[in-house]
């Protein structure tokens, strides 16, 4: 009797993907995920400490410190990046608040952190892709935009808006030559980010109640599900994908 060989596909063999915010939540998931799909993946955050301790859990994948807010250091980033197949680009800030909680500090900060690091990465690594004639933008979204909103979550939104417009500007200017750019919108993740903003209310275990209980699933979603969508988006699985919103909250927009 013939023994079954079973062979795993690695979807992500012989890419180099950059993953940015990647100590922690969705960014620390995802390159955990590429790089377990044979992917070489280079991880950066601005907690070096952190990042030592995912490449802890996964020694294949390369850390270093970046501020992606940062021109200077991002511009002496990517002039050492030779190629990438993939940029995968999860910073943000979650400010609370009405329009009326936000001073132009707090207006600036979330604009600076949630949109202007996304342009730095893609202004500087999008040429590398233009070279090679392919390549994949994956950038992290949300559902609080102009999909849906969402209670105090003025400039969060906005920025996340903004980003939503960002991906199908670059999908339509480069469709043509081999790059694809796409978000994904999560509704409330489990992350170490959101457990902190939870612990920060007044009565933490009922804000953590309240969140779940606004989620139609009943639960909320886990950083692994997002990577998972991420790693389609990322492999040649999805060649034909570009310009989308793809939303992943568990039913909170219908």
């Amino acid at each position: 009797m013939l023994k079954k060989q079973i062979f795993q596909f690695m979807r992500l063999d012989k890419k180099n993907i950059i993953v940015t915010a990647a100590a922690q939540g969705i960014g620390k998931a995802t390159a955990l995920r590429f790089a377990n799909e044979g992917a070489t993946v280079l991880a950066t955050d601005i907690n070096e400490d952190r990042l030592k301790d995912l490449k802890k859990e996964n020694d294949n994948i390369q850390i270093m410190k970046l501020d992606a807010t940062n021109k200077n250091e991002v511009e002496a980033f990517c002039s050492t990046v030779d190629k990438i197949d993939v940029l995968f680009h999860a910073v943000g800030f979650v400010h609370h608040g009405t329009i009326l909680d936000c001073d132009e500090n707090e207006f600036s900060r979330s604009i600076n952190v949630n949109v202007f690091s996304a342009y730095l990465m893609t202004h500087n690594l999008l040429p590398k892709m233009l070279k090679e004639k392919k390549g994949s933008i994956v950038i992290v979204s949300s559902a609080a935009s102009n999909v849906k909103g969402a209670p105090n979550r003025f400039i969060y939104g906005t920025t996340k808006a903004a980003l939503n417009g960002f991906v199908k500007a670059i999908a339509i200017d480069h469709v043509k030559d081999g790059i694809r750019c796409n978000a994904i919108l999560p509704g409330t993740v489990e992350t170490p980010s959101w457990e902190g903003r939870v612990n920060m209310a007044e009565d933490p275990i009922q804000a953590r109640s309240d969140f779940i209980a606004r989620q139609a699933m009943g639960r909320l979603a886990q950083p692994e599900e997002i990577a998972s969508l991420a790693t389609y988006l990322a492999s040649d699985e999805s060649d034909f994908v570009t310009g989308t919103l793809n939303l992943i909250d568990g039913g909170w927009t219908l």
